[in-house]
Parts: structure tokens; C-alpha cells; sequence
């Protein structure tokens, strides 16, 4: 459940649910959520759900690290940003990917 295969589905459903920027699908299919998630969870990684992190927190589910990203890259150039309390750090990561030069 944690193969490149899966990440493939997973980002066919994020197409299927709107998501248009071929960046963010790239690095959605790029960033394996598995390894932000703990390993008995890894082989949830890939639903469209929010999954616990500890703490109380949450790794957001791909559905809204997507969208968040394709928002900030709508009708304007990549640039800087800045990512305050990523809790695992997927976001992050999804982030970096879209935006090389800038991590």
C-alpha cells in the first residue's frame, strides 16, 4: 500500500476532485506520505483522510495539502513562502518539491 502505484491512484482521485496544476499532482506523486505517518499507519497513508501524528495533531489529508498548494501557486510566479507549524512535515515536503529554488 505504499508504493509508487498507490501514490499514482492517489493523485487520479485528486484529479477526479479538481485539482489541476500538473506541479502539484507531480510533487503530490512525488512526496511518499507514508514515511510522515506512523508505520502502523503507513498502510492508510495514501486514503483521502486525515490520520493521527500524535500530539493531538493530524497530517492533513491530500485533498487539502493539494488544494492549499495549487491556491498559492494560482495566477501569481512562484516565491517565497513560508510553512509555520507543518506538524510532520508533509506540507513541507510537498512544498519543496513545487518549489526547488526556494528550499
Amino acid at each position: 500500500m505504499t508504493s509508487q502505484r498507490t501514490r499514482k491512484r492517489m493523485v487520479e482521485r485528486l484529479r477526479d476532485q479538481g485539482i489541476r496544476d500538473e506541479r502539484v499532482l507531480a510533487a503530490m506523486a512525488a512526496v511518499p506520505r507514508h514515511l510522515f505517518v506512523e508505520e502502523a499507519l503507513a498502510s492508510r497513508a495514501y486514503e483521502d483522510t486525515a490520520l493521527p501524528i500524535g500530539f493531538g495533531q493530524t497530517i492533513s489529508q491530500p485533498y487539502v495539502v493539494a488544494k492549499m498548494v495549487e491556491t498559492v501557486l494560482q495566477d501569481r510566479p512562484p516565491g517565497k513562502t513560508l510553512e509555520i507549524g507543518t506538524g510532520c512535515g508533509y506540507q513541507a515536503a510537498v512544498l519543496a518539491h513545487v518549489f526547488p529554488e526556494v528550499y
